[in-house]
């Protein structure tokens, strides 16, 4: 996975050309061709978190709780008591992907926008510099002196030292080189300890580290050979966080949900409290209580004396995305959500959340990917992430990977002709999985960014975020015939889905609505608007635009589902 991502970040250069075909768009009457049908009956069937994932957490010098949240795109303010949002601080403030976070001796804040490179500094009057690092910069933290430094993980590895006024050039501790890209394995959220000494958890490698951040000569490009580090302590699974509390213990997070206390002169480890699986970040308020992010899961608790763990802000889904169904117990709907890191089940008639599967954030093989989209293949889910840069056939009755199709960035997937088509933008559009022959190229005329793919099984349709026109293929044997539009002016459309009633369904994520195409006429009309919606990432130009994915589907009872990312909510929408 770490190759493949490198590989796609730098192929989607290319989407660079969406914001042409957002002007052609502009040009063609969004009102056209379509009229309303208010007779259905919209329901929240389930509700998620309240943040679309807790990241990095600190303490400000007001006392209130910072939390970075990468995918939301903001740091948000909150009160730590009643978990009250005080404020969020987005892409206007000059935020942009923030992992991590921590505070000056001058009161600044500082955050790392993990997908674009940059480190940012906000001062306490509000005036924010930034300076550019490398992809990947994520855990960043203050010496006791007034040193500021970062690493990189997941979509780089190193280590290095900046001028806390962002304006000398980074001094690199630890560099990746050809013959060894990966030389720390994801140094991630990092602390002092009292003998001056840098101590973190090695994402993965199951360790906990120190680094020597003043040893005499030239970068390292071998820190585990050449003495810039010392493995402390091991046997974790997943080890994300370190830091140490006022009594100089360090406490160590691991994504198990553990939470370890470590000698650092011994090495020896002891399980403090045990929670939820999913963590990633940590912080201790003035008074020396811990307070505990988790990613997956978007919540954040603190852990009271007892070791209980005490919710100062609710988790669930944070960023239901691609949704599928199939048949469930009694005749009922088995809903299954794509939710980055998690794969959620969830009974389509109650809403309840039956299971939850866990996705592999590095790609280990043989693992459930982070899914994005989701599509029905018999008994098994196609799951198609374009982060992980794979197309997965699974299991969900025995939780199994039966084959993974390495793509480029897919955007949706389905089972076609004995083959399942993937809405690629790396690849150039359209493609068969097996052999990456296109079916649809990006020409970036008519075609710019293929997204949600429906088949009534002879022909395909494909729907275009940047044009809002839905192409339907046919094909003579295998082979594809040219593309007609049957819809023109659709809004940023995203999921798709046949209703086998002559029509599709299209999420235009751009209205905020749900709408139907009649394939005989190419009429749309309106099933269902104000819906609270995914919006497309700010600033992140290198990403797919539909960046989280609003899905839809259909169910036997013929319901339909629809994912609702801006609110973290499923909708069921039914025949009134």
């Amino acid at each position: 996975m770490k190759r493949k991502l490198y590989s796609i970040l730098t192929s989607l250069g290319l989407l660079l050309a969406i914001t042409a075909c957002q002007e052609f768009n502009e040009l063609i009457p969004q009102g056209a061709n379509s009229n309303k049908n208010s007779k259905v009956l919209v329901q929240e069937i389930a509700t998620g978190a309240v943040i679309k994932g807790t990241n990095g957490i600190n303490f400000g010098p007001d006392g209130n709780l910072y939390i970075a949240s990468v995918l939301s795109q903001e740091i948000i303010v909150m009160n730590k008591q009643n978990g009250k949002i005080l404020k969020r601080l987005g892409p206007g403030d000059g935020v942009n992907s923030p992992d991590d976070l921590a505070f000056g001796p001058d009161g600044s804040l500082y955050w790392t926008d993990t997908m674009i490179g940059f480190v940012g500094r906000m001062t306490p009057e509000g005036v924010v510099t930034k300076q550019f690092v490398a992809l990947g910069v994520n855990p960043i933290t203050f010496s006791d002196n007034g040193r500021l430094f970062v690493g990189l993980c997941f979509q780089g590895d190193g280590l290095y030292e900046l001028d806390p006024n962002l304006i000398a050039p980074p001094r690199p501790i630890i560099v990746s080189t050809p013959e060894n890209p990966f030389p720390l394995g994801f140094l991630n959220r990092f602390d002092f300890g009292a003998d001056g000494m840098l101590y973190g958890p090695i994402f993965g490698g199951g360790i906990v580290v120190k680094v020597d951040i003043d040893r005499p000569g030239p970068p390292s490009t071998s820190p585990y050979t050449d003495g810039t580090v010392t493995v402390v302590a091991g046997g974790f699974t997943v080890p994300v966080a370190a830091k140490f509390d006022s009594k100089g213990v360090l406490h160590v997070l691991d994504q198990s949900g553990e939470v370890f206390k470590v000698n650092t002169s011994t090495g020896e480890k002891t399980l403090f409290i045990k929670i939820q699986e999913g963590l990633d970040n940590l912080a201790f308020d003035s008074k020396g209580s811990l307070f505990i992010s988790n990613a997956d899961f978007g919540s954040i608790v603190e852990i009271l004396p007892s070791g209980q763990p005490r919710t100062v802000s609710k988790g669930g889904m944070i960023a239901p995305m691609g949704l599928a169904v199939l048949p469930g117990a009694n005749k009922q709907d088995a809903l299954f959500v794509a939710d980055l890191f998690r794969l959620r089940k969830f009974n389509g008639l109650t809403g309840k959340e039956e299971k939850v599967y866990k996705g592999d954030l590095l790609g280990h093989e043989g693992n459930l990917t982070t899914p994005f989209t989701l599509s029905a293949d018999g008994n098994n889910l196609i799951v198609s992430s374009w982060f992980g840069g794979v197309v997965q056939i699974w299991d969900p009755q025995s939780d199994h990977v039966v084959q993974t199709f390495d793509v480029g960035a897919p955007i949706d997937a389905i089972r076609f002709k004995n083959d399942i088509a993937v809405s690629d933008l790396v690849l150039g559009g359209v493609v068969r999985a097996s052999d990456h022959s296109m079916i649809l190229p990006i020409d970036n005329a008519n075609v710019f960014a293929p997204s949600g793919l429906a088949t009534d099984g002879e022909k395909l349709w494909v729907a275009d975020w940047g044009t809002g026109i839905v192409w339907q293929i046919g094909f003579d044997g295998n082979i594809p015939l040219p593309a007609v539009p049957i819809v023109f002016g659709l809004m940023n459309p995203e999921g798709l889905a046949w209703d086998k009633e002559g029509g599709l369904l299209v999420v235009e994520t751009g209205a905020s609505r749900l709408s139907r195409i009649d394939l005989s006429t190419g009429v749309k009309s309106t099933i269902a608007d104000g819906l609270k919606l995914s919006p497309p990432a700010v600033g992140l130009d290198a990403f797919p635009p539909t960046y989280a994915f609003d899905g839809v589907a259909v169910g036997q009872s013929g319901d339909i589902y629809v994912s609702g990312g801006g609110k973290n909510v499923i909708y069921r929408i039914s025949k009134n």
